[in-house]
């Protein structure tokens, strides 16, 4: 197996990647840092995302695996002290493959069209004021937002910023994407739901810009500003992530762990 490790940069990341390289040379697995068929993610949720866009054109080629080396993470399945296991079952075993929905995102601007994916969410904020724009869901004009902003998750995404945003938290083997609004301002003009959306994968929604404004869009972790844009369609992507499940860590559990504290005895 041919295999590429991805670190957060700390020192202890650092540390457990030498040492990942070390065990995985003596189980026979392959360092190929540029046609991997597993991506080895030492960190944190942030550092998956990282690792995922660093290999995002081999999506459909590879498989990925996280090791977190903080709090637990919803992509994260090994700790620190499990490394020699993590590599004696790369070696040994057949994982399960799980695959998980993305975002894809398609820009209209005056330089044409561009697509971009997102394995949590899509955030579409102003830079300057409100943003101002208008939502149609299948070509039909759906609402008028005025507001803070506009995030579209995926499955994986809706623990995320979504759930702050009062959205609901999905299982990620549902095809779908939601739409929450941040901080909408709701008048005789700009009327919004003022509840989260869910799309199913046969569905996509537009936002379209109403006012010349400064944008600022977000993919997961990464950030670009434009004025130009005259709209953006949100849908399900026809890729998806793959994970490498060497031992059962179901999401119910994860989410559990994560938000009510507490494990299973």
């Amino acid at each position: 197996m041919n295999y590429v490790v991805i670190d957060r940069g700390d020192k202890l990341s650092k540390q457990l990647a030498a040492q990942f390289h070390i065990l995985a040379a003596a189980r026979g697995l392959v360092r190929n840092d540029e046609r991997p068929q597993m991506v080895v993610s030492i960190g944190g949720d942030g550092t998956l995302l990282q690792a995922f866009h660093s290999h995002a054109d081999q999506v459909e080629d590879i498989a990925f695996v996280g090791v977190h080396t903080g709090h637990l993470g919803f992509f994260a399945d090994w700790k620190a002290d499990e490394l020699e296991e993590l590599v004696r079952m790369m070696a040994e075993d057949e994982p399960k493959i799980v695959r998980y929905p993305l975002a894809e995102i398609v820009l209209d601007t005056s330089e044409g069209l561009s697509t971009y994916i997102a394995v949590n969410e899509f955030t579409l904020k102003g830079v300057d004021n409100t943003l101002v724009a208008q939502i149609d869901i299948n070509d039909e004009l759906f609402e008028m937002f005025r507001g803070d902003g506009i995030v579209v998750s995926t499955p994986s995404g809706s623990t995320a910023y979504n759930k702050s945003l009062g959205g609901a938290v999905i299982h990620p083997s549902i095809d779908c994407l939601q739409i929450a609004e941040i901080a909408s301002i709701n008048n005789r003009v700009y009327r919004t739901l003022g509840s989260s959306v869910v799309l199913p994968q046969h569905h996509h929604c537009d936002i379209i810009s109403r006012k010349d404004q400064r944008l600022q869009l977000t993919f997961d972790h990464l950030n670009i500003t434009r004025s130009d844009i005259r709209s953006i369609r949100c849908s399900v992507s026809a890729r998806k992530i793959s994970f490498a499940r060497y031992r059962p860590f179901p999401f119910w559990n994860r989410v559990r762990e994560a938000f009510l504290g507490y494990e299973v005895k």
